[in-house]
């Protein structure tokens, strides 16, 4: 092949791997990423690892060349023996394989923190849980991907090329079909949270992107890394600067918290003794920032389950699946009216956007004027009611939002904490 067509062909070739001592290519992060560049910048073909090349195929209109060895590169380019490019995966092709550790069914009792938590989910509210130890909060929680809609295909490549960038994708996977669920220790750093380092990586809030990131025993992470939330919760993305340079990344997550009422559990319990002081409990509780709450749209208190519940033979619950298709229903509604906005869900609207799709008819305006007042709502607080509402009405398939769904939505409102 002359030096001339050998040239073309670099000059329209993306070249990507980590090179071994041997001359082989090894796994490279990233390499998702790589190839949709490389699509933005009309390069059409991309030569990646072998290992790497199903990361690759999901990007149409580039050609992908999966290359085991730097010599069978050179064979290639020198006309001597081809390599054939890898046939394109569609996404819809691809399935999700993937077991859940809870049912919703196998959860008993908790019909409401239930009923929260599928509200929660449609519209993709943070949601804030408390309750006594062994109340089944951790239980509930880790229930939430069995639940969780379907990601689009535009945001399991958002997912994945976060999961490719930082190496926690996992070898010869193409992308991620199902949404993440993260639950970091309460004795994470700010940075591993955040993101962040000499070299600026995703943190935790990122890795959840489009799924949940879960925070048990809420009070017990420093504030401040729990302040470190609130721009990234209120904006959808964190920026992180250093010496070399600023990186952003994403961070559209669910946030679901869950936190005991004291420091022994206790307080409140109709039937265990509280040892805290009226002081400690302030003190616990005062670990997280009222702006902090207040980003929060759902609140909502799980009792503990009564024995006679735990013993007897009652009826499942509805099942994951059941919840899970009223939840779908609901997600679709809501991109079917945000198509042609930046929103994707009810909790991402503006306070400009609620104006816009939650309209209120003269009777639930009323309703909810009137309830501000005596409750001593904030603002913040009016708007999120409004959104909750706007999901509930999705999940009853209802046009409107009616008195009866703002009436729930105000339920999980906290009127000392608003």
């Amino acid at each position: 092949m002359a030096s001339e067509q050998i040239r073309g062909i670099i000059d329209h070739s993306l070249f990507v791997g980590e090179l071994s001592l041997d001359g082989s290519l090894r796994h490279t992060n990233g390499i998702l990423a790589l190839a949709m560049l490389a699509k933005a910048q009309k390069t059409n073909t991309i030569f990646v690892p072998d290992v790497d090349g199903k990361e690759a195929v999901v990007v149409t209109g580039i050609s992908v060349y999966p290359v085991a060895t730097l010599l069978q590169l050179f064979h290639h380019l020198m006309g001597i023996e081809s390599i054939s490019p890898a046939k394109h995966v569609s996404f819809s092709s691809i399935e999700e394989t993937r077991s859940f550790d809870f049912d919703f069914e196998d959860i008993v009792g908790q019909e409401q923190v239930k009923r929260a938590l599928e509200i929660a989910v449609a519209g993709g509210h943070n949601i804030f849980m408390q309750g006594p130890p062994g109340a089944g909060k951790t239980m509930l929680a880790r229930a939430i991907p069995s639940i969780m809609p379907a990601l689009t295909e535009n945001e399991a490549l958002d997912v994945t090329k976060i999961y490719s960038v930082t190496g926690n994708l996992p070898i010869g996977q193409s992308v991620m079909k199902h949404r993440p669920f993260r639950a970091p220790h309460h004795t994470t750093s700010r940075i591993g949270l955040i993101g962040g380092g000499t070299r600026p990586i995703p943190g935790e809030i990122s890795l959840a992107h489009r799924g949940v990131l879960f925070l048990d025993e809420f009070p017990e992470f420093p504030r401040h890394v729990l302040e470190a939330l609130r721009q990234p919760l209120e904006d959808g993305l964190v920026t992180i600067s250093r010496a070399i340079g600023s990186m952003t990344y994403p961070t559209q997550f669910m946030l679901v918290a869950a936190s005991n009422p004291c420091p022994c559990g206790n307080f409140g319990s109709p039937t265990k003794k509280c040892i805290c002081s009226m002081q400690t409990v302030s003190r616990y509780r005062s670990r997280v920032s009222g702006p902090i709450m207040d980003r929060i749209d759902i609140h909502i208190h799980v009792p503990p389950v009564v024995t006679e519940k735990l013993t007897g033979n009652i009826p499942h619950g509805e099942s994951s699946r059941i919840v899970r298709n009223r939840i779908q229903i609901a997600r679709n509604k809501q991109f079917k009216r945000y198509r042609s906005a930046r929103f994707t869900t009810n909790a991402e609207l503006s306070t400009k956007g609620v104006k816009q799709y939650c309209s209120l008819h003269d009777e639930a305006r009323h309703f909810l004027q009137t309830a501000v007042r005596t409750l001593g709502l904030s603002a913040r607080s009016y708007y999120r009611v409004i959104k909750v509402a706007r999901t509930i009405a999705d999940i009853e398939e209802q046009k409107d939002i009616q008195i009866s769904h703002l009436a729930e939505s105000l339920q999980y409102r906290p009127v000392d904490q608003s």
